[in-house]
């Protein structure tokens, strides 16, 4: 798991951005099959979302603090489906999809931010503050995770890049 979370923290650090959204949105289904296996992928990922990242996604807006959901568990696996299947940022035709129908995601512009801003049923966000947010929910979860002896054990299958000169010993034939 710490090799996963230094490539994701090196890949925003490089501002490749592409491959921090596919690390991104892969991480609650990451976790939430280390956490629970035998659980359906979207429930998993849904609930590892609320958990994790629905509070950066909540706001009260206006002078009457009308709560409001930025971006919901549903639409952010909606998301997750178009962007692993067909590489798209609209959600339309994604069963999960809630409320949200496309995704507009946004370099860091040279000063302040720009995030979580609605128009219609179109989400902007900000690249590097959404994978950060997602980073952080990866660390508190392996905090809380790492000694969890069945998590462990599924945390220790999981894919490795080997260095060269460390590759396990592999044996042709029988």
């Amino acid at each position: 798991m710490d090799d996963l979370i230094k490539a994701f923290e090196s890949s925003v650090a490089n501002k490749n951005w592409y491959g921090s959204l596919f690390v991104a949105l892969s991480v609650p289904d990451i976790c939430g099959y280390l956490e629970s296996p035998t659980v359906r992928s979207q429930v998993r990922y849904e609930r590892w979302f609320a958990k994790y990242m629905l509070p950066n996604y909540l706001a009260h807006i206006g002078s009457e603090k009308t709560p409001h959901t930025f971006l919901s568990p549903s639409d952010c696996y909606a998301l997750r489906c178009a962007l692993f299947h067909e590489g798209r940022e609209e959600i339309t035709e994604q069963r999960a999809r809630e409320a949200l129908d496309r995704f507009h995601f946004i370099e860091p512009p040279p000063s302040g931010q720009i995030h979580c801003n609605q128009v219609n049923n179109v989400l902007q966000l900000q690249v590097d503050i959404f994978c950060n947010d997602v980073l952080s929910g990866l660390r508190e979860w392996f905090q809380h995770f790492q000694n969890v002896p069945d998590v462990g054990k599924r945390i220790g299958g999981l894919l490795k890049v080997y260095p060269f000169n460390q590759t396990p010993r592999m044996f042709a034939g029988k």
